[in-house]
């Protein structure tokens, strides 16, 4: 009888194992098979310097003074002016709320949808007392060692240089687009865009344009950041995750620290619980929408078990999902994650406040709203305080999930190919932008919205974004300059029969 049993088992472990094998060959890559393109020559030292000029600029924009640095923002312009002449001859150049830049290339064939290209002028500031932590002055935009430093040589400057480096090549080789080609350079990105790239948009909305398809900066080509993947992988984002944040205050009787009131009723006490259970109490995460395309495109390049585990989550989700969620980068990529960002209460020790404030920020997954997370919010705090004697609510400026651009269109196409062509070997898969872009503002005008920067990352150079020592490197600057030539060569060309 043991024997039968054993031999069972067995049976069902050796069906098990062969089920598994079966789902792992069969999920076949989702590579596009193409030949790389010729490399486009491009003068190294010279793009390189010229994006030098551009990060010597203190661009850095301000969220309540539109003027901070205007001067800064009209010298870069001038910059670009001087150092393109060809596509400044053969653009038409236009400035938005006051600072913003939109440049039109009209196309031959005017009846066809024109495309965007989009970047950002405008960078961060320079966290202070880390000034001497950098191994160059932030804003020398000195090249050595084979990279450009300085803050804004990766966000953005980067990406808006290559893309005019690109045009220049172009229009002096007399090319002329088919399409109309659009390129929007906000100034106040990194504090919304609202008064750059939303109003290019309202601009482009009320001139009736519909965009074909638009690609802002966003996820970036990484190199042993995802375990079990050996080849560089680009993500392409499809979409962007919502902004939203939440002001609570609890109110209580204020006195001395001497007669404290019944346990749990001080205003920090009742702060406590409600933040506790915020933070406890997460959405949930799942390996689903864009996150389940991500991971199906992946998995067939992978090697060992995380092939086998990605290929068979009727199996394996439950411990993929923890594995995931153990990780900030992939746990964001599952749910609407949530950040205790701000405190305060109390002035003096032996006084107990009347009021505590805190500040939530929540960055949201597609398919959920800002309504649903504040009202979700305002029960977990009913429920931990046992009081409904407390104010929750949403500060200005927040952005619900932008919508989820289609992969099984000619525009992701475009995209997912020319990556293979500029960068061969380089595996392309859909992913989640879980920052925020200036693209979120053009979801009323096209259907075809990606993130993507053909940024090379590696782990070291994760912590330089937004950090001290920002630079890229010049060859990888060049890349850049190619992949912006050859997308709009086939970009902008009328769609084959």
């Amino acid at each position: 009888m043991l024997k039968k049993i054993a031999w069972g088992v067995l049976a069902l472990l050796l069906a098990l194992v062969a089920v598994l094998a079966i789902n792992t060959l069969r999920k076949g890559s989702r590579q596009l098979d193409v030949p790389p393109v010729p490399v486009v020559a491009v003068d190294a030292v010279g793009v390189g310097q010229r994006l030098a000029e551009a990060v010597r600029l203190r661009t850095i924009s301000s969220r309540d003074d539109a003027n901070l640095n205007a001067d800064q923002f009209r010298q870069l312009h001038a910059l670009l002016q001087a150092k393109f002449p060809k596509t400044h001859a053969a653009l038409k150049r236009e400035v938005v709320g006051d600072l913003s830049l939109l440049y039109t290339w009209p196309g031959s064939k005017p009846d066809l949808q024109p495309i965007l290209l989009m970047a950002h002028q405008d960078v961060v500031p320079i966290a202070p007392g880390t000034e001497k932590t950098w191994e160059t002055d932030p804003f020398s935009g000195d090249v050595k060692d084979g990279f450009v430093w300085g803050r804004g040589a990766w966000d953005d400057k980067g990406n808006l240089m290559a893309q005019l480096e690109a045009i220049e090549l172009l229009v002096a080789s007399g090319y002329q687009p088919e399409r109309t080609v659009y390129l929007a350079f906000g100034a106040d990105e990194e504090v919304g865009g609202h008064r750059g790239a939303e109003k290019i948009a309202a601009l482009l909305k009320e001139r009736k344009v519909r965009l074909d398809f638009v690609i802002d900066e966003g996820l970036l080509i990484t190199e042993g950041i995802m375990p079990g993947l050996k080849a560089p992988a680009a993500l392409i984002g499809v979409a962007e995750k919502g902004y939203l944040s939440v002001v609570l205050k609890m109110s209580a009787t204020p006195g001395h620290s001497s007669m404290p009131p019944p346990k749990g009723t001080s205003a920090i006490a009742m702060m406590s619980a409600a933040l506790k259970r915020i933070d406890d109490e997460q959405l949930p995460a799942g390996i689903r929408g864009v996150a389940a395309d991500m991971f199906a495109t992946v998995a067939p390049e992978m090697g060992g078990f995380s092939r086998v585990a990605l290929s068979n989550l009727w199996l394996f989700g439950p411990i993929v999902q923890k594995q995931l969620e153990n990780g900030a980068g992939t746990n964001a990529v599952m749910r609407t994650t949530t950040a205790l960002t701000i405190v305060n209460a109390g002035n003096k020790e032996n006084v107990l406040p009347g009021n505590a404030e805190a500040t939530v920020n929540f960055r949201l997954l597609p398919g959920d709203t800002k309504d649903m997370v504040v009202e979700r919010t305002r029960a977990l705090v009913a429920d931990a305080t046992r009081s409904d004697k407390f104010e929750l609510f949403a500060l200005p400026g927040g952005a619900e999930a932008s919508k989820v651009a289609p992969t099984d269109s000619a525009q992701y196409a475009l995209i997912n190919r020319t990556i293979r062509e500029v960068f061969p070997g380089t595996l392309v898969a859909p992913g989640l932008m879980i920052g925020a872009t200036d693209s979120i503002h053009f979801g009323e005008i096209s259907e075809h919205i990606f993130k993507f920067s053909p940024v090379r990352a590696g782990p070291e150079d994760l912590k330089r974004f937004h950090g001290t020592n920002e630079r890229i490197a010049v060859s990888n600057y060049t890349e850049l300059i190619r992949f912006y030539h050859r997308l709009l060569t086939q970009g902008a060309k009328a769609p084959q029969p």
